[in-house]
């Protein structure tokens, strides 16, 4: 199994990611690729698929290139190893997918660093408060997919900068077979049983899920969307009493024992849970009721991308119903699933799968995400040493 790679959602504020990006090198070798036009329309200026000329000429066109290069996609992430295999064998491009394991940030600086050379990437797949930073340095091409009207208007940039594609809520996943009783909540975790066992996956200040993390304990502690310090004072409690485990959960230290009990999102910790079944490990999820906190990624599409037609093409696909409920199979929940439930295109299966949860998520704005991020960056250090 491939260890999941730490989506970097809050590596930096939205100032210090821009800066990060501006310090990187740029250098370049060719002119961004360009693979023919529809309508009069070159694939690199397309804001839509009709815009290009049509859906069949678009997918001519990224046949043409044969190639698309992704970026920090790791196979039992969100069920992208089904979903990449599903686009290869639709149009018979060939994916690239650079660096697994790697961060948000390192796709931010993999598309400043390499503009205009062949191995830039096409299309990324960012935390929410990184796409927000890289739509406004100006790196990403706007461009509407075909169910554009599907995606909540909440969850995507006016002029298709950026959308969210998938998310899912913060859970607690729990080997059953070395813990005793698995905790359910927030509150539980500060219990004596479980010293040395609680771990997050990654560091809050560069892993999108562990930020998760604290923001969920934030909102268990009494905090709220403007006020992310009860989280990181939960954290000094978990260290000061022992139960903090530094150890970063990857489905390898939870094989291992290292970590049988990590906080991270739901859709990972379920799907961990399907594939350790098969291994002998009883694996329990539970979405603490205390501190219920839910977050999406987005997609977005390089502006100087060298495969300009099969990035486009590949967003086509993702918010497709077969893109979609390929990631709900993953046990993530899809931007356009409220939609597609309503037209009856949603894998009901596999919805019914997703781990219980009470209400409706509400999610931070921009702006609380940024203040979020500057206390974590600031005090996280401060809560664990």
């Amino acid at each position: 199994m491939t260890a999941p790679r730490v989506r970097a959602a809050v590596a930096a504020g939205l100032s210090a990611a821009a800066a990060l990006a501006l310090a990187a090198c740029g250098s370049s070798s060719s002119g961004t690729a360009d693979s023919g036009a529809g309508a009069g329309k070159s694939a690199a200026s397309a804001t839509s698929a009709a815009d290009f000329g049509g859906m069949d000429a678009l997918v001519a066109a990224a046949k043409k290139e044969g190639t698309l290069n992704a970026i920090a996609l790791p196979p039992d992430w969100a069920n992208y190893g089904a979903v990449i295999a599903a686009f290869e064998k639709k149009y018979g491009i060939k994916v690239q997918d650079e660096n697994p394991d790697g961060a948000s940030q390192d796709e931010i600086n993999a598309i400043t660093s390499r503009k205009g050379q062949g191995r830039a990437p096409d299309v990324v797949d960012l935390g929410n408060s990184f796409a927000l930073s890289a739509a406004a340095q100006g790196i990403l091409a706007p461009y509407k997919v075909a169910t554009w009207d599907d995606i909540p208007a909440a969850q995507k940039d006016a002029t298709g900068l950026r959308y969210d594609d998938y998310g899912g809520y913060v859970s607690i996943g729990c080997d059953a077979k070395h813990v005793k009783v698995c905790p359910t909540t927030f509150a539980d975790l500060l219990k004596p049983d479980y010293k040395g066992q609680v771990a997050l996956n990654g560091d809050p200040t560069k892993s999108g899920s562990a930020f998760g993390g604290v923001f969920a304990a934030a909102l268990a502690g009494g905090g709220s969307l403007d006020d992310i310090q009860p989280g990181l004072d939960f954290f000094h409690k978990l260290k000061a009493n022992g139960n903090f485990n530094p150890v970063e959960s990857t489905p390898a230290t939870v094989e291992k024992g290292e970590t049988p009990i990590s906080i991270d999102w739901d859709y990972l910790n379920a799907g961990y849970a399907k594939e350790f079944a098969a291994k002998g490990l009883d694996w329990k999820v539970a979405v603490p009721a205390d501190g219920q906190y839910a977050q999406y990624y987005s997609q977005a599409i390089n502006k100087y991308a060298p495969h300009p037609a099969a990035a486009r093409l590949w967003e086509e696909f993702l918010y497709s119903a077969e893109g979609q409920n390929l990631w709900l199979q993953g046990f993530s929940r899809p931007a356009e699933m409220p939609a597609m439930a309503q037209k009856g295109t949603i894998d009901q299966a596999a919805a019914a799968l997703l781990p219980a949860v009470t209400g409706s998520p509400t999610f931070p704005t921009s702006a609380q995400v940024d203040a979020a991020q500057k206390a974590v960056l600031a005090g996280w250090s401060k809560a664990v040493s």
